[in-house]
């Protein structure tokens, strides 16, 4: 009888630990060391928000083409957001003197550019300079992660592995062989299925983040094999042995 629990005992062990193999990131890391980092900036999406600050040669020339800021009280990302220009699901933005814009296909320097052509072309403004910004970036990440949520970040690049330093990277318990993307292109979604395990994927679309991505990180076969029958491996390792215990004193 006691063998049998020993057996048991161990037998839970290895079916609800995870290999180092399941485990370990970049185990190829090697192989992309010293390698140009493609830099992509995402096009622009309906329901971002922009903030555009417009110059000119003549400073009070340029009042007209800015909103007004209200700074009572400190100017805060949130204000910001309030006081940008919400991108609509047509792809269009209400700008001031000029109208309906369209942004679609563009990213905030493609349409920085393209708006300091309509300025100049119109004879608006003399030597105009454009800011485009994105100010409601964001990234959503769901599952095995030990923070999952929603996250904004300010940067105009970061990469996946940031974005999950984020949540607070992976639990132990995270399938990192199969971390899921999802992510709209101009309307249109994209699934991909990315294996952190590896370096492949660092050189292709999926190295940094777009806003609005989605990133779920699945449960690993051990903690699928576990729900529902060891909540706990360590917990279930107690009670075995407190009953192998009561068996050796009542069969002594």
């Amino acid at each position: 009888m006691i063998k049998k629990f020993l057996i048991l005992i161990c037998a839970i062990s290895a079916f609800s630990c995870a290999s180092k193999k399941e485990i370990l990131y970049l185990q190829d890391a090697d192989e992309y060391s010293n390698e140009n980092v493609p830099y992509t900036n995402a096009k622009i999406q309906p329901n971002d928000v922009l903030k555009i600050t417009v110059g000119a040669l003549v400073p009070s020339s340029a009042i007209p083409y800015n909103k007004t800021t209200n700074t009572v009280g400190g100017v805060t990302i949130e204000l910001m957001q309030l006081q940008g220009y919400l991108v609509y699901e047509d792809f269009t933005i209400n700008f001031p003197i000029l109208g309906i814009l369209s942004v679609k296909d563009k990213t905030t320097q493609e349409f920085a550019d393209y708006l300091i052509k309509l300025l100049e072309d119109g004879g608006h403004l003399k030597d105009p300079s454009v800011d485009v910004r994105l100010i409601n970036a964001k990234v959503t990440i769901l599952g095995e992660v030990k923070q999952p949520g929603t996250f904004n970040f300010t940067e105009q690049n970061i990469t996946l592995l940031q974005a999950l330093g984020y949540a607070g990277d992976l639990t132990i318990n995270g399938k990192r062989e199969d971390v899921i993307l999802m992510r709209d292109e101009q309307g249109v979604r994209q699934i991909t299925h990315i294996d952190l395990t590896k370096g492949d994927w660092l050189n292709g679309p999926y190295n940094f983040i777009k806003p609005n991505d989605v990133i779920i990180v699945n449960p690993n076969q051990p903690k699928v094999k576990s729900a529902g029958f060891v909540g706990n491996t360590g917990t279930v390792i107690s009670v075995v042995s407190i009953l192998l215990t009561t068996i050796v004193l009542i069969t002594r």
